[in-house]
């Protein structure tokens, strides 16, 4: 069951001592006074929870009954084909070949290089887009750092699919491509999404093992050098904010944070797409101070909020991590920030926890339409404010 409560925290506290799933926010250790939690329990232990809800006097509703009927039902269509489809979540072997195809396909427009391997072994595929040119300036955007957030892959893959075929056709889109480069990763945390697919959907970290700890894997986005482990992360190998041994000790964040900082004198933006919760944060999120050029920051997260509520009004909430969301150290928008790059944002894309994790295939389409509309505001704003 996935249940939808304002709580309290002695009150969440109560409630790890059974088998909770925190889905938002990450953790116990995340949540504040009266704050809208939502977190999964086993079946068995589910009349459990609602009891002691109840006893406790706390409003609550349940917003999936039956998870693994959810889950079955995230496929809305049964016939799974091997081909890549942008309106289907695609496992990681059918996004690693649509990598090499879209770039043999669009050899003007696309490259991929591989920026380094992950814990298991496999190549991490980064997409180049944008047609050659001197001494262009670049956008930085990843998807999957967390394993279960399917839609993230789902909308960096439409963001190169819209890239390549508006291209000529689209003014804004052209213009972008001819005069910046975009770096798209469209799976950071790839043995985790792995294994979302073949062993446990609901799994979030790395999968890299731990000393000292039977406890597998790492949260990618505790474990940059941005104020690492000193707020709202775990030093707890068995947690799911577990930050890591040391900062980029997991292979995936290192090939990522190395990338970043061999071509800081291109990369002018950093664009982190995660979910759900529908937000547009930006720095920082590891303290309350805020950015620099907060107001800057603040009127673009404006801006690209209204652009994408143009089309289906999907309202998101924006400003910084800390205070939109939760404070929380070691995520890679405030290790991008802190590096220099001063437009850095993060995405949680929909929905608000009616679904959560499990976004349903026929919202695909329109959640990466009106994702793209404030995407292109960003870079395109990025690019007015070059020089």
């Amino acid at each position: 069951e996935i249940h939808h409560v304002y709580v309290g925290v002695l009150l969440c506290i109560h409630l790890s001592f059974f088998q909770v799933d925190f889905w938002q926010p990450d953790s116990v250790t995340l949540v504040r006074p009266k704050m809208q939690v939502d977190f999964r329990v086993e079946a068995d232990e589910s009349f459990e929870v609602e009891d002691f809800l109840k006893e406790s006097g706390v409003e609550y509703r349940v917003l999936i009954d039956n998870l693994q009927a959810a889950l079955d039902a995230q496929f809305d269509s049964k016939a799974r084909i091997a081909a890549h489809s942008y309106e289907k979540y695609n496992n990681w072997e059918t996004i690693a070949a649509w990598t090499a195809d879209i770039a043999a396909q669009n050899p003007d427009l696309v490259s991929r290089s591989v920026i380094g391997k992950t814990y298991e072994g496999r190549p991490m595929y980064l997409l180049k887009m944008g047609k050659s040119g001197p001494n262009k300036k670049a956008i930085f955007m990843d998807c999957g750092f967390h394993a279960r957030e399917w839609i993230s892959p789902a909308f960096c893959q439409w963001f190169v699919k819209e890239a390549v075929e508006t291209y000529g056709k689209d003014s804004v889109m052209t213009t972008l491509l001819n005069r910046l480069d975009f770096y798209v990763l469209p799976v950071l945390n790839i043995d985790g999404y792995v294994y979302t697919w073949t062993n446990d959907r609901m799994w979030r970290k790395t999968r890299s093992k731990n000393a000292g700890s039977s406890c597998i894997g790492t949260d990618p986005n505790r474990n940059f050098n941005a104020g690492w482990c000193t707020i709202g992360a775990s030093k707890k190998p068995c947690d799911p904010t577990y930050c890591g041994s040391a900062p980029e000790s997991e292979k995936e964040t290192k090939a990522l944070a190395d990338f970043i900082r061999e071509h800081l004198s291109t990369v002018k933006a950093y664009l982190t797409v995660h979910s759900y919760s529908q937000l547009l944060l930006f720095p920082y999120s590891y303290t309350y101070k805020l950015p620099s050029n907060y107001e800057e920051l603040n009127s673009i997260a404006r801006a690209a909020s209204k652009e994408l509520a143009s089309l289906y009004n999907t309202k998101y909430t924006y400003g910084p991590g800390a205070t939109a969301i939760y404070p929380a150290a070691g995520g890679s928008d405030d290790w991008a920030y802190d590096q220099g790059i001063k437009y850095s944002f993060t995405f949680e894309l929909r929905d608000t926890g009616r679904y959560g994790f499990i976004l349903p295939e026929s919202q695909i389409k329109p959640t990466c339409e009106e994702t793209l509309l404030a995407v292109k505001y960003i870079a395109n704003y990025v690019l007015q404010h070059l020089y």
